[in-house]
């Protein structure tokens, strides 16, 4: 425990226990720190209902950002709302193993007045793309859109709005987006055999092209390729609970993430979006339902364009009424943007460090960013030890707890990462590694294009195809041949014979084309979607 003398200005013990007793359901999050110790009579809750509010945990390295990410997520999965965890260091993955008791952590639960208890999440494995280990997420081009994609590229509006045009013909003429270079393909197609595709509907200049194409290739070069494919992932597996009602704790697991920011980025904005585009409108429930904890929230923003922090802002903003609550894990709160930090209503600040005058500027505007306390919290936040905390929460009027000096709460998993055999005996009993496992290059605007250009024949898709990749095939018989192939009507078999009849085939799936090439996409610019029932 830190030296901490508690200020003889600081809020009474009794006012802060009020404040932050709410009703079930809710989260414990430790005791109110009096004289440097903390008060087991004095505990610190916040509300589940109010966690749609979005949050912060912040703190400098080794103050106890990961563990209070621990605690709240084991507790919110344990009330039966399921998470998910960005696991940018494998810090996370002891959230799976049940907690070693011992007698320093026994007497550390005592003081915090918190009946421990050795228990582990119900714990799910996914990695982006196949990186890592875990159940491999991946969506297609097409339904990431032009709007993220747009974002993530840095492209200005003239170079967004090509791009629209450049999906929009896509889902017109039934050429599916599975991967990147299905994208490359036809923007290359499009500037040379058909740059005339385009012109009645404003066409798309060589120049803009290039831009696209090279920011392209950069994306691409940061690994992001892998993120771009099929199976394509449905987010609502994030939704799941376990036989016993708990909720289902996602653990995606991103080694050398930090290397690969734009990957990250584009990962979280399709995901968020993705789950405005499949929730209903709830408002505010008992509890929310799904929670994300995003570990080094600052990758996120790093090297971020204006358009790319708007993007995040909106999606922060909107995704409060589908039941989602948000939270970003940071070293200091000037990592996250000012717009974006307004909308974090659940605050848990860890010690900052005060070396250089920069650090001293940004104690000052974290300070500001807190409602009106006794505490000296210039002071205070410079002064806490590991496992503290300076907290404030959402109440169920929507309005901000006051500020309480606060000692955390010890997670009941395991506060060291999962062995990695026990992480590899999950991920091969996962029900989703048989759907998702596999990627699966099926033909695409890649193929498709490529046969145009050669002047072959592209093969026939049965039932596999989605509604953008049927009927683009040309029937490999000639009309004369369909022609004296056809049956007579008073033939025996005719229906039959009439269904096997390769030219009839084609006609159907064009005609299938024809009904699904108008792909409706969202406020985000990816394809609408109907909830998985």
């Amino acid at each position: 425990m830190a030296d901490t003398a508690q200020p003889h200005n600081a809020p009474a013990t009794s006012d802060l226990v009020a404040a932050y007793n709410f009703a079930e359901p809710r989260i414990h999050l430790g005791a109110v720190v009096e004289s440097g110790e903390p008060n087991p009579k004095a505990p610190l809750y916040m509300p589940l209902g109010m966690l749609n509010r979005h949050g912060l945990i912040a703190g400098a390295t080794g103050t106890g950002k990961t563990k209070t990410l621990q605690l709240i997520a084991e507790q919110i999965a344990a009330a039966g709302t399921p998470v998910f965890v960005a696991d940018m260091k494998g810090d996370l993955s002891g959230i799976a193993v049940a907690g070693q008791a011992s007698e320093k952590l026994t007497a550390r639960a005592k003081a915090r007045g918190q009946e421990w208890v050795s228990r582990a999440g119900t714990t799910e494995f996914f990695s982006l793309g196949g990186h890592g280990k875990g159940v491999p997420i991946r969506t297609t081009v097409t339904e990431f859109g032009p709007v993220l994609l747009s974002k993530v590229l840095g492209l200005n509006d003239t170079q967004e709005s090509s791009l629209s045009l450049i999906f929009h013909y896509a889902d017109q003429s039934g050429l599916a987006l599975l991967d990147l270079k299905d994208l490359r393909a036809l923007i290359q197609y499009l500037t040379t055999d058909g740059k005339d595709e385009l012109k009645s509907i404003g066409g798309i200049s060589t120049a803009t092209a290039g831009v696209i194409l090279r920011n392209l290739t950069q994306f691409e070069n940061s690994g992001a390729d892998a993120f771009f494919g099929e199976p394509a992932f449905n987010v609502e597996d994030f939704l799941r609970k376990d036989s016993d009602g708990r909720g289902m704790i996602s653990c995606l697991e991103l080694p050398g993430v930090a290397e690969r920011p734009e990957l990250f980025s584009t990962f979280m904005m399709w995901m968020l979006a993705e789950l405005y585009q499949v929730l209903p409108e709830v408002g505010d429930l008992p509890q929310p339902k799904l929670v994300f904890f995003l570990d080094e929230a600052h990758l996120l923003f790093k090297g971020a364009s204006n358009a790319f922090i708007d993007q995040v802002i909106q999606t922060v903003r909107l995704i409060r009424s589908k039941g989602v609550g948000v939270f970003f894990i940071t070293q200091s709160p000037k990592d996250i943007p000012a717009d974006v930090l307004a909308q974090l209503g659940n605050r848990v600040q860890h010690a900052l460090r005060a070396f250089t005058p920069d650090d001293a500027k940004a104690i000052k505007k974290a300070v500001a960013t807190y409602p009106t306390t006794e505490y000296d919290l210039e002071k205070l936040l410079t002064s806490l030890g590991t496992g503290e905390a300076v907290v404030t929460v959402m109440n169920e009027k929507g309005a901000p707890s006051p500020v309480a000096y606060t000692a955390m709460r010890a997670p009941e998993s395991s506060m060291d990462p999962a062995p990695e055999a026990e992480v590899d005996r999950i991920v091969a009993a996962s029900t989703l590694a048989g759907q998702y496992g596999n990627v699966v290059d099926r033909e695409s605007a890649y193929e498709i294009l490529k046969a145009r250009a050669e002047g072959g024949q592209v093969g026939e898709k049965e039932s596999d195809a989605s509604p953008a990749t049927v009927g683009t095939e040309k029937p490999r018989a000639s009309e004369n041949d369909a022609a004296d192939s056809t049956p007579a009507k008073n033939e025996p078999g005719f229906v039959e014979k009439i269904a096997s009849n390769s030219a009839v085939k084609s006609f159907f799936r064009s005609a299938g084309t024809v009904l699904g090439r108008e792909i409706t996409r969202s406020l985000f610019g990816t394809t609408k979607k109907r909830r998985r029932r």
